[in-house]
């Protein structure tokens, strides 16, 4: 038998506080406590029968639960910036006149928020718990986007500059932006966040190995250049971030809530303004193909797939669409939990777009390498998204995520 208290106390700052016992009362002692010195204090939330410890939760202020809703948009951002970088290019030249070192410089800063949220103790400890999932899920990262990349650009015929940028898209690691789709898809947010850290970590060695390998036919890769830009703009700021958390835990505690909006406002920026910067090409590809007016339909489609536009738009789709169908399929395969899938199908659907840009700009000398990732930014986030939606619909394997939780 067991029965429910449900108290609120109001302290000193105004803030409301829960505080909820589960209890038999045949086993547990009173509980006093003393309400002579008003003091902040946690929420809480249950104390059932058969646990031996408190769940404690902290409630968050309401404006950085606005922060967190804001940083939430990123596809909006990314989507209504693509459509001016379409009608008014112009709008982003201040920051496309000062690249590619505007680029890997934004990319630093978003990876450096990154990091100042990020707890390596936290991380290794769900490493040792979940080593399994999180393997699995990083071998599906490095495996099945940089073979289906290659896979589409041949059977798509791209050109070799297009080839390159679609393999070097899908040999980034996972984007950041997946532990937001996670979340909204009711997935594994903590198996995502690993995912990420240790694809991110990985990019150093795998990104520049695996676009040599699957990419050097087209052209000269520079691997050990690759390497060093991935370990300066990528990893380098990630780990200092990490480590300013861990050594000014009060002042990072401070910018913390304003990392997340400030790395997706930078990265849609970057996105848009490599967008922005081939948008001449984009419309006089449109411009050839609206030209052959006696042509049939599917004439008019090939012109403008050989133009650039649709080949880029094409494969970009079906890059994406294979990483988030064959992830979870696979996933599925291994037995993995409904949550665990989700989070590995948006993990190995979504890319960081941003470092595939700031390779292609730094180390390639055709501005048409740079497209498949730019479009990428925008492409991959509408896509994500309204996965992410659909799973949160559906009600089926409601019960084993609400378990999770």
């Amino acid at each position: 038998m067991s029965f429910t208290l449900t108290h609120r106390l109001f302290l000193s700052p105004p803030q409301r506080t829960h505080l909820r016992f589960t209890f038999k009362p045949h086993t547990l002692k009173p509980i006093v406590s003393s309400p002579s010195k008003p003091s902040y204090r946690p929420i809480v939330s249950s104390l059932s029968h058969n646990s031996e410890h408190l769940s404690v939760t902290q409630a968050k202020p309401r404006w950085e639960n606005m922060l967190s809703t804001a940083a939430s948009l990123y596809p909006l951002y990314v989507t209504v910036g693509g459509v001016v970088a379409c009608f008014k290019p112009s709008a982003f030249a201040w920051f496309v006149e000062r690249g590619p070192s505007s680029y890997s410089f934004s990319l630093g800063l978003i990876m450096l928020a990154m990091g100042l949220t990020l707890e390596l103790k936290d991380l290794l400890n769900l490493f040792t718990q979940r080593p399994l999932s999180i393997l699995f899920g990083c071998v599906a990262q490095y495996t099945i986007m940089p073979t289906f990349a290659m896979i589409i650009s041949k059977t798509l015929g791209l050109s070799p500059s297009l080839s390159v940028g679609l393999i070097l898209l899908g040999c980034c690691p996972g984007g950041a932006a997946s532990t937001v789709v996670t979340f909204i898809a009711r997935g594994d947010v903590s198996l995502s966040t690993v995912m990420t850290v240790c694809t991110t970590l990985g990019a150093v060695i795998l990104t520049p190995l695996l676009t040599m390998v699957l990419a050097g036919t087209y052209v000269s890769i520079d691997a050990i250049g690759l390497s060093i830009s991935t370990l300066q703009v990528v990893v380098a700021p990630v780990l200092l971030g990490s480590y300013l958390q861990s050594t000014f835990p009060l002042v990072v505690k401070m910018i913390t809530p304003f990392a997340p909006l400030f790395a997706v406002l930078l990265s849609s920026l970057l996105a848009c303004s490599v967008f922005s910067g081939n948008v001449v090409r984009f419309n006089s590809s449109i411009g050839n193909a609206s030209l052959v007016s006696d042509a049939s339909l599917v004439s008019r489609l090939q012109s403008l797939l050989s133009g650039g536009v649709g080949a880029v738009i094409l494969s970009v789709m079906l890059l994406h669409f294979t990483g988030f169908f064959v992830g979870y399929i696979s996933a599925t395969i291994c037995r993995f939990r409904e949550a665990e899938r989700r989070a590995i199908s948006i993990e190995v659907g979504m890319q960081n777009s941003s470092l595939g840009v700031v390779l292609a700009t730094t180390h390639f000398t055709s501005p048409v390498v740079a497209l498949p990732p730019a479009m990428s930014a925008v492409i991959m986030n509408i896509m994500g998204s309204s996965l992410g939606f659909f799973w949160r619909q559906i009600s089926g394997s409601k019960q084993e995520l609400e378990d999770q939780e």
